[in-house]
This record gives structure tokens, sequence and C-alpha cells, in this order.
């Protein structure tokens, strides 16, 4: 076996060799052996805190270290391995040595990117400092590689010090221009759109809001948001590239406009109360006519517009026939009953999807025709905007598809373009909301996708894309606390149906934010309170997940008055919380009106 010499001896020997060359004239070697033993890791001491490094669970320490004043120590959780890596600018066709030390449990250094066959080492067991090493050979075209080392799932804290990677550098040559023609789009109460156009050989734009910079996007537009209503903001953005980052662009200035309360529906009660109709269909809780829908109501969906087939993007909305619904009224009636509930200042919504509508905008045309049939369906019965409740399989995430921020699967581009389309084609005042399961959202915490290494549901987390492209245009989120498997909330514990700290943990998530799949550096931005809802069944008929109506109150306590929370910790207390949705209106009159009594109680 090869025993590797140690890199604490190359400089020394490369000086003598380099002397000996210029002593005999040929200095041209010089440089280039210099170059071959150059440490091109940055801040592989970790003496600059995390400069350089990406790294989902990790900080610096200053006890325990190998050699200086800092050292990384990183924390599995979940299922984050706590990674830490750089990437950095090398020559095609050239040796490398990567070396770094590390103690704990699993510790692993490697290479990814090399263009030829990826590297990894690993110390089953380090209680004092290990040393590891392992060499690589890029490809003839590479010129970046990402170095990196990680924990193991569920082992604690890691730690590593000194990682170096040595070898010839890479030509990074000069920053880019500065970008030109950058523009203000849709401006919104909390957000401002930006455009400008491409500057040859960046890799990515940093954008900077009145001199900070507030995000880095790969194309040549972006959307900032969380803005603060009729405030003028002053915009830059500046193209980068291996070499750097350019000059910034000429200055745009944009003002927010108003504030709306959010994505229409801003005359919405305080508290709100929210429920689906069986518009279409019985289900054995009865059919329940649009006039006799009590006045507790301020939100009625009207379930479903579904599919002509998956992937149409053609929605229907049939009434319920006669033979099903005896007591039905006729359209004339239905339409009728719809105007005096908005004039009592009632919402009435077509919810599209439900767990018969699948519903999958696979191509342009199939989204065209959703909003063309989504549209004639609103105009028709005089609605006040759109609920999307895709269940089961409409919405899942292609493997490339891994930033909720920036989505490529279509079925997911094109959903928010449409639902984009609709807003502007309506405007301020169309009432737009969402229904997910948890699956789709919360389990976003743990799992996005098909993963780092596939094999997860693509479904996992598959609406987060969807909310944030639209949290600017979002009346309500009222998430399905129900018909759900255990969830992880923040407290990094599984939280189960059947209780209050089921809808205690589920909403914390959504008025907190969290990082998506354990990536501290890709957090979902918390939602506002008013525009979130908790989603329950009405009845132990309605569906799985029902709580009694102590334990509903035991929830808006916690959230809205931090009382009342059991064993899980809020991060925050939401007075403003909106209020509650509930599956639904038919099912909670088969109950006698429990649900709805309830919330008249708590809300007044």
């Amino acid at each position: 076996m090869e025993r590797s010499r140690p890199l604490a001896r190359r400089p020394l020997v490369t000086l003598l060799t380099a002397a000996a060359l210029a002593a005999s004239g040929m200095t041209a070697l010089s440089s280039a052996a210099r170059a071959a033993d150059a440490d091109l890791a940055r801040n592989g001491g970790f003496e600059s805190g995390l400069d350089g490094w990406t790294c989902t669970a990790g900080t610096t320490v200053t006890s325990p270290v190998r050699s200086g004043t800092a050292a990384l120590k990183a924390t599995p959780a979940g299922a984050d391995n706590a990674r830490c890596a750089q990437t950095v600018t090398v020559k095609p066709d050239s040796q490398y040595t990567l070396t770094g030390h590390v103690r704990g449990t699993y510790v692993y250094l490697g290479a990814s990117g090399t263009g030829t066959t990826d590297v990894s080492t690993w110390a089953q067991s380090a209680p004092d400092w290990q040393r590891l090493t392992t060499s690589f050979r890029t490809g003839p075209s590479t010129t970046r590689v990402t170095i990196y080392t990680h924990g193991w799932y569920g082992t604690g804290a890691y730690h590593a010090d000194d990682v170096s990677l040595t070898g010839p550098g890479g030509e990074t040559g000069q920053p880019p221009a500065p970008p030109a023609g950058l523009a203000a789009g849709s401006v919104t109460s909390s957000s401002v759109a930006l455009s400008w156009s491409p500057v040859p050989g960046a890799t990515s734009y940093a954008v900077y809001r009145d001199g900070a910079k507030v995000r880095t996007v790969t194309g040549t537009s972006t959307t900032v948001t969380g803005l603060t209503p009729s405030t003028a903001y002053a915009f830059q953005v500046a193209a980068v590239n291996d070499a750097g980052e350019s000059a910034r662009s000429a200055t745009v200035t944009a003002t927010t406009t108003e504030g709306s309360g959010g994505g229409g529906g801003s005359d919405l009660p305080a508290h709100a109360l929210v429920g689906y109709l069986h518009a279409s269909f019985a289900n054995g809780s009865g059919y329940t006519r649009m006039a006799d829908v009590p006045d507790s109501w301020d939100v009625i969906d009207l379930a479903f517009g579904e599919p002509t087939s998956v992937t149409s993007g053609d929605i229907r909305f049939d009434r319920c026939p006669v033979a099903e619904c005896p007591n039905v009224e006729s359209d004339a009636e239905f339409k009728a009953a719809i105007k005096a509930k908005q004039a009592a200042g009632k919402k009435v919504l077509i919810s599209i999807g439900g767990q018969n509508g699948q519903v999958q905008l696979t191509t342009a045309a199939a989204r065209d025709t959703f909003v063309s049939s989504v549209s004639k369906i609103i105009d028709e019965y005089g609605l006040d905007g759109l609920d999307i409740d895709f269940e089961g399989h409409s919405l899942s995430l292609n493997a490339d598809d891994t930033d909720f921020k920036n989505p490529k699967t279509p079925v997911i581009v094109n959903l928010i373009s449409a639902l984009k389309t609709l807003k502007a084609k309506y405007g301020d005042d169309f009432v737009l909301t969402m229904a997910p399961e948890t699956f789709f959202v919360q389990l976003g915490y743990q799992y996005y996708g098909t993963g780092k290494w596939g094999g997860q549901d693509p479904r996992a987390g598959a609406y987060l894309p969807v909310i944030h492209a639209l949290r600017d245009d979002l009346t309500l989120l009222h998430v399905q606390d129900y018909n759900s498997g255990p969830i992880m909330g923040l407290d990094n514990q599984y939280h189960s149906m059947g209780g209050a700290d089921f809808h205690i943990a589920m909403t914390d998530m959504l008025l907190t934010g969290f990082p998506v799949a354990g990536d501290a550096n890709n957090v979902f931005p918390p939602l506002r309170p008013d525009q979130v809802a908790i989603g329950m069944p009405a009845s132990t008929h309605a569906g799985n997940g029902h709580v009694s109506p102590a334990e509903v109150t035991k929830a808006l306590n916690c959230l809205t008055k931090k009382t009342d929370c059991g064993s899980y910790a809020t991060h925050g207390t939401w007075p403003a919380l909106r209020g509650l949705m509930t599956w639904s209106i038919n099912w909670d009159r088969y109950s006698n009106w429990e649900f709805q009594k309830n919330f008249d109680a708590y809300f007044g």
C-alpha cells in the first residue's frame, strides 16, 4: 500500500525544486511547479466562519479545533446529513488531492462533479482528529468541482478542520460586464417584478435592494417579495461568474402600492369561516341549497369543478342531478342565491379538483384551456374567485426540480401561470384560496420531491412552489389537517391527528416558515396570519382527524393567545389568524351545525 506524503512538506519540496530549476536557467518550470501544489480550498480551516462554504446545519466553534482558532461543527437531523460544500475552479484533465481532518462517527469527505469518477472517503469512528484523504482526476472539460463533508443521519454532531484541495488552479478569467436594461414590471403592495438583459458569460445574477443583496438567481428576471406597502425601493443587479461579481447595473426605483390585505378578499371579516358546499353531489350528507347556508359562513366553496380528462385542462361544473339531490334548486334560483350571499358580504368560489378531480396541466395548451374554462364558470355564475383543491397525483415534481423558488416541472409551472393569468384578468378583488393536503406542504420540511438521492415520492412538498409563487395573490391557504399521516413539526417530533397538538404544529409551520428538505439555505418564508385558516373535518363522518370543539378551542387559544398550548411550543402568537375551514357545510348541517356553532362562540 502506497503511503501518502504529508501535505505540509509539499510546498517546501516545490520551493526547493523551483530554486534548483532557476539556478539552471529553467525558470519557466518554476511557476508550473508552484501552480501544481496550490491549495484551492477557500477558508479550509474555517477561521473566517463559514465564508466560502454552504452548509445545511453547520456552524463554527472554537473548541475542539485541530489548528488555528476555529473548526466546523455540523449536526445531522431528520433527512439532513449536515452537508457543507464549496465549489472550486479547477483545470481540465488534472490530478487533485483532497485532504481534511474530522472527528465524530461516520464523517465523510468527498468531491463531486469531477467529470470522471466522483470520490469520497469516510471515518467510521474518530474520537479524536483523524486525517482523511482521497484523490481524483478531472475530466477533459471539467472546470468546476464541488468538495464537501457531511455526517450521517441520527449519529450526532461531527467536526471538520483543515480541509485542503491541492492541484493546479483553474483559469478564473474576468468578472462579466454589468447588466443593462434593468426594469421594474408588475408592482403590488408587497412585491416588485424585475427583469434585465442577459450578460454573456454570466452564470447567475445578484439582486440588490437599497444597496443590500437580497437574492441570487440564474435567470434574467425575478420578483422581490416581502416589501412594505406604499414604500419606494431602489434596485440594482450584478452579473456573476467564477471570477466574481460585476459592477452593479444602473438603479431602478419602484414604489409599492397601498396594502389591500393580500390577494383579494380584503373585505373578509377579521376572522372568517370557510366551508365547502356539495354543489354537484350529495355524498351521504344530503343536499344543502345555497339559500339555506347560514350567514356564519363567510367563504363558500362550490365542490367541485372537475376536468373532462386528467390532462385536458378543460374544467366543467355540473350541478347535482335531481336523481341524487331531489331538493336541488334550479339554475336561476342557485344564481339568485349566490347574488344574495354576495350582497350580504359573503364570497362564493368555484373549487377545482377534490379527491376525484385529478388535474395535470402538462402542456401550454392545457394551461390555456384551464384558464378559459374556469373563466367561463366564474362568469356564468358570477363568482368571486377560485379555490385550488388539487389532490392525489395532480401535482408532482420532476427529478431535476429541486428548488421550490424556481420550479421547472410543467404541471407546476403551468398551474402558476394559469392562476396568475386569472388573477390579472379579474383584478385585485379576485379571491384565490388553496386547500392542499399536509403531504404536499408541511411534509416538505423533511422531503422535497424525489430527493437528492432519488427514491422519494415526487409529490412530497409539491404545493410549495405554487404557494410561494402566488403568495402575493393568495387570499387564504387552508391546509387540510385531516386524512394525514404523522408529520414532523419544527420541534423535529412527529405529530399525529386527533387533538389540538396536530393543528398547532402544522399551523405554526406556515406562520413561522421552514427549511425545505432540511436545507437551511432554502427556507419557505412564513405566510401572513390573515392568509391562513386551519382546515378541519366538520364531523366524524366527514374525514379522519376530526377533533372535538374543545380541541378546536385549544388550538385557537394556543395560536392566537399562547394559552392551552400543551407540549408544542409555538414560534409566535398570531391574533390575526384568519379563521377555520371545514369539509364541509353539508356534513356540519348533518351534525346539527356543531362546527359552525363553536366558531361563532369563539369569535363572536
